[in-house]
């Protein structure tokens, strides 16, 4: 069995996972450590004014440069690479500023339309939480790109410290959401910087002879014209949730929910995550190849699939008690919520080699066409769990049924995609 482990260890792809999940691992012990700590020091409305801030920005930051950092590990040469990373750099800028100017000129209407009356004074965060995320995002496939998972895996360490530990030091003094809520705005600001600082420069890392933006641009233009707007409506419906339970039944339930989700994405951030990071490079290296790529997102899939039952399943069994016991008597529905959504957040867990997949499969334009009925039903299912039953638990039931109905069925679309592309 030793001498099985150690020969597992010694293949790339599984060092690298377990390079990438240690680093995570360290990072979500931090968040682990200290959560129960900031939830007690900040109460459920707090954490729930901060979920509706995360909720905005985990909307808008990932198509901060309009997903062109998804692309940067695709290119042969690392000069077009570059290219990608600046270009996606610019698009940022122009966003940003775009960004600051609807929210200055549109303030009050933005404010009544969507119910933000709470966190207005902290919406112009948000063009600088745009930034942040696009230079996060080029600095993080760079260091995918270039096998660099050690210095992702610091980073994110380094980042739970700095970020977890001012909310706790911080929540002994002033324990308010706005401190919550500016922290949370700097976190990817954070992780940005200490990835830049820690990465290695690579051999030959110059910037001449790359083709130009405006090349660059069309050659890569899926991810503009079909990823981006996937992520988008992706993020809407991710995060539409939040956003309806503090409008339906206060900031209180959108800070159970928050929570929930926090608490079911440490397998995600942990393994789901680092498994979907060091199979993108993978699956491009396959492609090019000419592997099997349906026996190796099927095989990644069934991995996941056994790693997630043991976590997910014991919140279905304890989720109540666990909540109450860790964050204090009164998260004790945040566990009630947490048990329907860990069918949804499983199959999160599991798809990830498919989604990580279908940029390589050239298959952008349905995931697209997949996360336009993904946000139709859910927003469906968690409207009508409230209206036929007016229960907050069966409205977060509703939404998290239907969307591990969606998850499963991507992943059996993913591999019949794959099987065609190979023909």
């Amino acid at each position: 069995m030793k001498r099985q482990v150690l020969t597992l260890l010694k293949r790339p792809f599984v060092r690298n996972v377990v390079i990438m999940a240690s680093g995570t691992a360290a990072a979500q012990a931090i968040s682990l450590a200290l959560t129960p700590i900031i939830t007690r020091l900040y109460g459920p409305e707090a954490y729930g004014l901060m979920g509706v801030f995360m909720a905005i920005i985990q909307t808008v930051a990932p198509v901060a440069a309009l997903t062109y950092p998804i692309a940067v590990v695709l290119p042969k040469r690392d000069k077009d690479a570059k290219g990608l990373m600046r270009l996606s750099v610019y698009i940022s800028i122009g966003i940003a500023a775009v960004a600051a100017i609807i929210i200055i000129l549109f303030d009050k209407p933005i404010v009544e339309l969507f119910q933000l009356g709470d966190i207005a004074p902290f919406l112009l965060l948000i063009p600088l939480v745009i930034l942040f995320s696009a230079f996060m995002q080029t600095a993080e496939q760079w260091l995918v790109r270039t096998k660099q998972f050690g210095i992702t895996a610091k980073a994110a360490f380094l980042q739970a410290l700095i970020i977890q530990g001012s909310k706790a030091g911080i929540g002994f003094i002033h324990p308010a959401a706005a401190v919550l809520i500016v922290l949370t705005a700097l976190g990817n600001g954070v992780k940005a910087l200490l990835m830049v600082l820690l990465r290695k420069k690579s051999p030959g890392d110059t910037n001449e002879g790359a083709i130009s933006y405006r090349e660059l641009g069309k050659r890569y233009r899926d991810f503009p014209v079909y990823r981006a707007p996937q992520v988008l409506i992706n993020g809407i419906s991710h995060n539409i949730p939040v956003l309806l339970l503090s409008g339906f039944f206060g900031p209180a339930s959108a800070g159970f929910y928050s929570i929930g989700r926090t608490v079911l994405g440490l397998p995600i951030q942990l393994i789901g995550k680092s498994v979907g990071d060091v199979f993108y490079p993978r699956i491009t290296e396959a492609r090019d190849e000419g592997e099997n790529l349906t026996h190796l997102i099927g095989k990644a899939t069934l991995a996941l699939t056994a790693i997630g039952i043991i976590p997910f399943g014991t919140i279905v069994l304890f989720g109540p008690w666990l909540f109450s016991f860790v964050f204090g008597a009164d998260w004790a529905t945040a566990g009630e919520y947490a048990r329907w959504m860990s069918l949804w957040i499983f199959f999160i867990f599991v798809n990830q080699p498919s989604i990580k997949a279908l940029p390589v499969l050239a298959a952008q334009a349905f995931f697209l066409k997949y996360s336009i009925v993904t946000i139709v039903i859910r927003t469906g299912a968690l409207l009508g769990g409230y209206y036929i039953f007016t229960d907050d638990v069966a409205a977060v039931a509703s939404f998290s049924i239907a969307a591990a109905l969606l998850s499963l069925g991507l992943i059996l679309m993913t591999l019949h995609i794959s099987k065609t592309f190979a023909k």
